[in-house]
């Protein structure tokens, strides 16, 4: 049986037409990569087109420069029946001091979709070693947060007249 493709790299050079008004780079521009690279990783892994659900602890540690190498550690953390976690790690690299900076982490949240455009069985996760369950284990207590949050807030607004109903919220 082949090994599973639950992890991948992809180094980026960070140029101008990214720069926000401080001459960093813009956050958003940060973030489009991320859902690229949590795409690319998920897609591969199952094999399939597959949607961002939702992105969990966005964090940004460091401003990134332009001119920087900036590269995206994905990994494949948790997959449910078709739902999957993959956590994504930021690095910068500073060439002219050849300084390499943590700047960035988040977990991204995905569906695999099929041919027909509904949500379809992803493979399910081999964890091989003790890193992996222990991604796996921190990927469940987000899982079980988040649907916490969600049905907790559901409780929260349920007597706002049309705040649901406005934001086409269930």
């Amino acid at each position: 049986m082949p090994k599973q493709e639950k992890s991948l790299h992809m180094t980026v050079l960070m140029t101008p037409d990214m720069a926000n008004f401080s001459g960093n780079v813009h956050g958003g521009s940060i973030l489009k990569l991320l859902d690229q690279v949590a795409y690319a990783c998920a897609a591969r892994y199952c094999k399939s087109y597959v949607v961002t659900i939702s992105l969990d602890q966005v964090t940004f540690i460091a401003p990134i420069q332009v001119g920087e190498l900036v590269t995206f550690r994905a990994h494949v953390n948790y997959v449910g029946k078709s739902s999957l976690e993959v956590g994504v790690k930021v690095f910068s690299e500073d060439l002219h001091k050849h300084k390499v900076r943590h700047t960035n982490s988040c977990y991204v949240n995905m569906v695999a979709m099929g041919e027909d455009g509904k949500p379809m069985a992803a493979p399910a996760l081999e964890l091989e070693d003790e890193f992996e369950k222990k991604l796996f284990e921190a990927a469940v207590m987000r899982k079980d947060l988040r649907d916490e949050a969600v049905k907790r807030n559901r409780e929260i607004t349920a007597s706002i007249p049309d705040y649901n109903s406005d934001l086409n919220v269930n």
